[in-house]
């Protein structure tokens, strides 16, 4: 069962399709429209749910809130997101680029906070899918009367045979993709010209809903007002284009064709969303009765769905319903694969996760848990989980935002710094106005981020002692200097760089050679690590060697924590030479308990003994572990 369970664990994180599926040349690239299909299963199956939401947020202004969306789509989502297919061309999104803008630990908590953000955008995309999927179902004439009003268990179910299938695995997410969006795209085609067709031969209902617009809302600038005060609730709408640039890696051609690919990806899905946002926006309200939206109507959740049952018959009713069920669970496929590619990327790589968080099946396990909890107190309501949903949408297009503005800053590219602050302006109002009238998202996002602080400090205390280096280069000054010593004993001094003065490395040996009897001061190396970012876990070394004031021999070394490169070049040096090292430290001045906090913190501070600990768990064969010396 573990070994079922952690399958993969030691494969390196990637972007896949889909579970288990294998790096490299397994996963052969696609054209960008194809590509353009997977992220639209998340994107376009809004149109599930998306009209039916926007009627009963806005009444009969539906149409006019509608068209401000698809402006801040296409004149502030989709440019922003064309600079992060420039800026992050990997697949990492906009939260890599914010974390090249912070360093240290406020960049770590930042991509906490953003991941918690993350996790209720595809979490809530999860279970707001399977629900409406839920409602497609439970509305459909054919289905069984007793089987009606179980949401919850039938969401549930749902959710339980997504989880089913990862827990599987597959690999070919993206022919799957193109053939239910194409189903879908084409059969949404025909509801909407069905529904204008019947607008046109019955002009009155068009004079109906204009007039019903004057007498609750009179003139059009009170419209546009209103329009604009009530347009986040329609947020849900912005949805796809995180996704958008996560699965860039899968575009055909070399980097400069990619970000080509991806921003055509992007324009093309947001240009063919924002068409049917109208219109089906439009086609909805005009010819749905207003009462028809409420929660338990026959159009809550499912306008289009309601309009192919009542003017195109239950037979092609019923394949609407399939296909929307198809799209809406596979958006929740979409959703997990997501999870399954940023969680890995970030937390157990920054060691705020436990190892076995890089492979796929425990992952699923506890996302389907959560998805589990979530359709349970939400009562499986589409309605309930709209706010969550639109919330995790928002803060993470604000950050993207707000990346692309501190890029173009970074560049004194003055005209698109100006235009990007006012777009991410406009998406904090839009963030704020959505939080403030539904603070469900925010709530669930709060108990992710808790969740992931908590996880992490835990996790990191519990890694603290883990030899956490990836790889270590020797250049051939160090080579040369190891060579030299092999053919004797390895003896290698531990030193804290100050001035880096004659006198210091003299005085340094000297107190070497007194503390610990050596008889000879002659044969000995220095080791010199600098601390880079100790917010860092997995990190990999490159080891200089150089000879300072014509006489002493020093190893130079940056790592995120001194104990952790000293170990790992101890059991280099062991691995290479054949011969068990020596190292010599000095005790550290100061409290035990506050040294151990400065290396969880600083990456330095109780060096010597955190160095043994690491070898002994790294090395536990005590015949083959380098020997360490403190005096």
């Amino acid at each position: 069962m573990r070994d079922w369970l952690l399958k993969g664990l030691n494969e390196q994180t990637l972007q896949h399709q889909g579970p288990h599926a294998q790096p490299g040349s397994a996963e052969k690239p696609h054209a960008w429209w194809k590509v353009m299909c997977l992220t639209g299963v998340d994107y376009f199956s809004t149109l599930g749910y998306q009209p039916g939401i926007a009627a009963l947020a806005a009444g009969t202004l539906s149409p006019v809130a509608t068209l401000v969306l698809v402006l801040v789509t296409l004149l502030g989502a989709l440019p922003v997101y064309r600079r992060v297919a420039v800026d992050s061309p990997n697949g990492e999104g906009s939260i890599a680029m914010l974390v090249k803008l912070l360093s240290f630990w406020k960049g770590k908590l930042f991509v906490l906070v953003l991941l918690g953000f993350a996790a209720t955008d595809f979490i809530i995309t999860i279970t707001l899918s399977a629900a409406d999927a839920t409602a497609h179902i439970d509305e459909n004439p054919f289905w069984p009367a007793p089987l009606r009003g179980h949401e919850v268990a039938l969401t549930v179910l749902l959710i339980a045979l997504l989880g089913g299938i990862f827990l599987k695995g597959f690999t070919e997410a993206i022919g799957i993709a193109v053939g239910l969006v194409g189903v879908y795209l084409g059969l949404n085609v025909v509801v909407i010209a069905d529904g204008l067709v019947r607008i046109l031969a019955h002009p009155g209902t068009v004079t109906d809903w204009t007039a019903a617009l004057t007498t609750q809302h009179g003139n059009p600038l009170l419209m546009v007002g209103i329009a604009l005060i009530v347009f986040p609730k329609l947020a849900l709408g912005l949805s796809g284009f995180e996704t958008g640039v996560a699965v860039m890696p899968h575009i055909k051609g070399d980097l400069p064709g990619r970000i080509r690919g991806a921003k055509r990806m992007l324009t093309a899905a947001a240009v063919v969303m924002s068409v049917f946002l109208i219109t089906s926006s439009f086609v909805s309200t005009v010819l749905i009765p207003q009462a028809a939206f409420n929660s338990g109507g026959p159009a809550n959740g499912r306008a289009l769905a309601y309009l192919a049952h009542e003017n195109l018959g239950s037979v092609f009713g019923t394949i609407y319903d399939l296909s929307t069920i198809a799209i809406l669970w596979f958006a929740g496929a979409s959703a997990m694969a997501g999870l399954l590619n940023l969680v890995p990327r970030y937390l157990p790589r920054y060691g705020m996760a436990p190892a076995w968080a890089k492979a796929v099946r425990p992952l699923v396990l506890v996302f389907t848990g959560a998805a589990f909890l979530i359709t349970v107190l939400f009562d499986a309501s589409v309605d309930a989980q709209g706010g969550a949903y639109a919330t995790g949408v928002l803060v993470l297009i604000t950050s993207a935002a707000t990346a692309v503005t501190l890029a173009a800053r970074r560049r004194r590219e003055r005209r698109l710094t100006v235009a990007f602050a006012f777009i991410t302006l406009v998406f904090i109002y839009t963030t704020i106005a959505n939080v403030l009238e539904r603070p469900d998202g925010v709530k669930i996002a709060a108990a992710f981020i808790a969740a992931f602080l908590l996880v992490s400090l835990i996790s990191r205390l519990y890694r603290a002692f883990e030899l956490r280096v990836t790889h270590v280069e020797v250049d051939e000054v160090a080579q040369r200097f190891l060579r030299d010593c092999s053919r004797r004993q390895i003896r290698l001094i531990a030193n804290e760089p100050d001035s880096r003065d004659e006198r210091e490395y003299r005085e340094k040996i000297m107190q070497i050679v007194a503390d610990n009897d050596l008889p000879d001061d002659r044969d000995v190396i220095f080791v010199e690590v600098t601390v880079s970012d100790a917010s860092d876990f997995e990190t990999e070394l490159l080891v200089r060697g150089e000879v300072m004031h014509h006489r002493y021999r020093v190893l130079r070394l940056s790592s995120s924590a001194v104990p952790n490169a000293l170990a790992a070049l101890l059991l280099t040096i062991r691995d290479r030479s054949g011969r068990r090292p020596h190292i010599y430290f000095e005790w550290t001045e100061g409290n035990p308990a506050a040294n151990f906090v400065r290396y969880l913190i600083f990456g330095q501070g109780e060096v010597a003994p955190v160095t043994r600990e690491m070898l002994r768990q790294a090395e536990p064969d005590r015949r083959r572990r380098p020997h360490v010396h403190v005096g």
